[in-house]
């Protein structure tokens, strides 16, 4: 698994990613989400009655960018592949939730159920085009 480089890892640090999903149609699907960084793995709570889920789990190739809003000649874009697990008890989703101060069950409706997705890299690419 490829590495994420150390000039590029206070990324992992920031507020949002956009997250490339492949739609049923075989178009991209762009969405800003919330993540957590741990080592090379970037994790997602995500849930189910979403498309970007729906899309991973039919496909499970996904991209995460991240944009350095101070900076954006920076970036690093993240392609692997998207392992998803069921969060029932929100254990993944409350330590996200912490990171943002927020508790994700207000967003699911009854009946709705919470997944973990692990982006395992594939290809790193970490740009800076500062000069």
């Amino acid at each position: 698994m490829p590495a994420i480089p150390a000039s590029h890892r206070d990324l992992l640090d920031g507020q949002f990613a956009t997250l490339a999903t492949v739609g049923p149609d075989g178009r991209p699907q762009l969405s800003e989400v919330w993540f957590l960084a741990e080592n090379d793995t970037v994790s997602l709570s995500l849930n189910t009655a979403r498309q970007k889920t729906k899309n991973m789990l039919a496909n499970p190739a996904a991209t995460l960018f991240l944009l350095d809003l101070a900076s954006p000649y920076r970036y690093l874009e993240i392609r692997g592949e998207a392992e998803v697990t069921p969060d029932d008890d929100y254990a993944f989703a409350d330590k996200l939730g912490a990171k943002y101060d927020a508790d994700l069950r207000v967003h699911d409706q009854p009946g709705h159920a919470r997944v973990r997705v692990d982006i395992r890299p594939a290809r790193i690419n970490a740009v800076d085009m500062r000069g």
